[in-house]
């Protein structure tokens, strides 16, 4: 389990069921165990009414640097995207900020309609699953029409006015984070500073961010009846460009996906970009592993084994 997941007591969500749900009394509460990062339960009421309550760390001492603010930013990307109708996120009922109960953040939301489909794709037959992955791709589109003239993290201040200036922090942090734990990232840290440098001129020609959800693998997508019905866990959400998302990543660029994006060829810039990308998520999954102190470290490996593949 990671150190991230800040469990509370019965008691505890009782009193901030009591807050958000005055009226109601509550009849369950069940941990939601699927998730690497926050803790989720599910309440249910006794009026019948579910609501998914979903609390974040009390401290920062599992994130790793690029994991500013998670819950502010998943907040945000999801009052953002039920703005803009570009897909079915999850109604925030109720979220609070104060530590007035909790310890961590939290909110409740609406529960999403559907089953998770990282669990369920075994019980999908290919044609369906291919209409899936294209409409997760279209999805991804639709987010594009979503712009910002800065890039950056949404739970983060800071914005860079270029895409090179905002990848290369994404980057540096990890090096920084990797080197704080002595975690082996197999290739020296002045060498990633270089090659990128050597790739600056690759990111001129996206001028302008869009929101992305940055990690929409399968584990993230709800289905019902053969189709999508909601997206969920945005709190890595940022402005960037659309291929830093993680069905673009060297393991996961499914052709279904891309025809839904649009998107089924790509230029030699937009080629040396995608390495990019590959190269801080494979970072990622090597780190986060020390510092959400998991016990299985086979994460740390196969990202390991991906990220020379993609060098």
């Amino acid at each position: 389990m990671a150190i991230t997941k800040n469990k509370q007591s019965r008691e505890t969500i009782l009193k901030m069921a009591g807050a958000a749900f005055p009226e109601r009394k509550v009849a369950e509460i069940r941990e939601l165990t699927e998730g690497m990062c926050n803790v989720t339960y599910k309440v249910r009421f006794e009026d019948g009414f579910e609501s998914i309550l979903k609390i974040s760390a009390d401290n920062s001492r599992g994130n790793i640097s690029n994991e500013i603010q998670l819950m502010k930013a998943e907040v945000e990307a999801m009052r953002i995207v039920r703005q803009q109708q570009i897909c079915k996120v999850a109604e925030i009922y109720y979220y609070d900020t104060s530590k007035s109960i909790c310890n961590g953040d939290y909110f409740f939301m609406e529960k999403i309609q559907g089953d998770n489909l990282a669990f369920t794709k075994q019980e999908i037959s290919e044609p369906i699953l291919e209409e899936i992955h294209y409409e997760i791709g279209e999805i991804s589109r639709r987010l594009t029409a979503i712009g910002n003239p800065k890039f950056g993290m949404l739970g983060d201040t800071n914005r860079y006015l270029s895409l090179y200036d905002f990848v290369k922090t994404l980057l540096m942090n990890l090096i920084k984070d990797a080197q704080k734990k002595n975690i082996d990232i197999i290739y020296d840290p002045e060498w990633f500073e270089t090659e990128l440098e050597k790739d600056r001129a690759c990111f001129e020609a996206v001028r302008e961010a869009t929101l992305i959800h940055w990690d929409l693998w399968e584990g993230n997508v709800f289905i019902k009846d053969g189709h999508v019905s909601g997206i969920i866990d945005w709190e890595r959400a940022m402005w960037g460009e659309a291929f830093m998302d993680d069905r673009f990543r060297y393991h996961n660029r499914g052709a279904a996906f891309l025809k839904g994006f649009g998107k089924t060829t790509f230029s030699e810039e937009e080629t040396r970009r995608l390495r990019w990308y590959d190269i801080i998520l494979y970072l990622t999954m090597m780190i986060e592993v020390f510092y959400r102190e998991y016990e299985d470290e086979g994460q740390y490996f196969w990202a390991k084994e991906m990220l020379e593949k993609v060098v």
